[in-house]
């Protein structure tokens, strides 16, 4: 696999800023305030995997380090904890707190390599491995930790069709990005309280249905913490399986912010660098940015897209959003786009071009 993009020159000019490496300073001076008191209230080391994707030579790997409370032994909550039925307040996936620069032993197929977590407890790493196409099992554990099991989806080398799907407004409905309401619905509300976009789930297993061996890869800027919910979500509402490509709010190492749309166009540009053979049929709304940023990648690899698949927003999912784009004029595209309110739409638009 080709080297992935670096950190640009303007990206390494901010991390050279001195305030800036106050900011990070700082920052790691509360999280090292917030991991004795974690301590001190009894909270466990534990690694969180996340689903992986890949090819049959290598596997990008993606975990997390964190101090997290546990359900007391033999309760109501752990019992659901232990069958995956939780249901709980958004709140609850903020009160771990990430262990940085912890040894990490991941284990596939036979290989095992050592990476450490980041300054966020983030692992994200890639695997050279030897594997055939399909589910894998990986083991992830952080030193002091439980071994935490995940899959990770290996495309073969035939597959050229794939589905990249945004979350929010999209498979799962919600309010982002008017701020009170993104809060509540991320902080506050239960997770069992959040609809699934009707159809939705209907044309995911369609396209899984006509191809088979496609990976799924659900791209959103949500958090990390809220990984296990949206699998939960997903699963629950009879979504199909596929790696979460999330983000992180605050301080990066090259910006103040994390910028949502770059984390899409980033992940984006590695896909098709990483499957040059593959078209991915890019399915988003048009309550955030997600035309903008298919229709600038789709210009840039119009041969790594099959199709742009976009859920109109209604009129009072428009007003909690704060707005949505005006379908645009795709004429001169190279690429077909569909525009619906559902699934449904969706699928009776993408058989006419043979994709359901």
């Amino acid at each position: 696999m080709d080297s992935l993009p670096q950190a640009t020159a303007e990206e390494n000019s901010w991390a050279h800023n001195p305030l800036f490496q106050l900011a990070h300073r700082i920052s790691d001076t509360i999280n090292s305030l917030r991991l004795r008191m974690a301590r001190k209230s009894h909270f466990v080391p534990a690694t969180i995997a996340y689903t992986g994707y890949g090819s049959t030579t290598w596997v990008r790997v993606m975990a997390r380090v964190l101090l997290s409370s546990r359900p007391l032994p033999g309760t109501r909550a752990d019992r659901e904890a232990k069958a995956g039925e939780q249901n709980l307040r958004g709140w609850r996936a903020f009160t771990s707190v990430p262990i940085p620069n912890r040894d990490v032993d991941i284990e596939i197929g036979g290989t095992t390599v050592r990476v450490k977590s980041d300054r966020g407890g983030m692992v994200d790493t890639v695997v050279p491995v030897q594997l055939e196409p399909g589910w894998h099992k990986v083991s992830i554990r952080a030193s002091g930790t439980d071994t935490a099991h995940s899959l990770v989806f290996v495309i073969g080398a035939e597959t050229e069709f794939g589905i990249v799907s945004d979350i929010d407004d999209t498979v799962m409905i919600t309010a982002l990005p008017r701020p009170f309401l993104a809060l509540w619905n991320t902080f506050v509300l239960s997770e069992r309280a959040r609809m699934a976009t009707p159809g939705m789930s209907v044309l995911m297993d369609r396209l899984r249905a006509g191809h088979p061996q496609a990976p799924i890869i659900y791209l959103s800027t949500g958090p990390w913490n809220a990984a296990p919910t949206l699998a939960r979500f997903l699963s629950r509402n009879l979504y199909p399986a596929g790696p979460l490509l999330l983000t992180d709010w605050g301080l990066t190492q090259h910006r103040w912010f994390r910028s949502g749309r770059e984390h899409k166009m980033m992940n984006l540009q590695r896909l098709a660098q990483e499957f040059p053979d593959v078209k991915w049929l890019l399915i988003g709304d048009n309550g955030q940015h997600d035309e903008e940023i298919y229709s600038t990648f789709s210009q840039a690899h119009p041969g790594n897209v099959a199709a742009i698949a976009i859920r109109q927003l209604s009129v009072s999912e428009s007003v909690l959003a704060g707005g949505h784009s005006e379908d645009g004029d795709h004429s001169g595209s190279s690429v077909p786009w569909v525009y619906s309110p559902d699934g449904a739409g969706m699928v009776k638009q993408l058989d006419g071009l043979d994709i359901v």
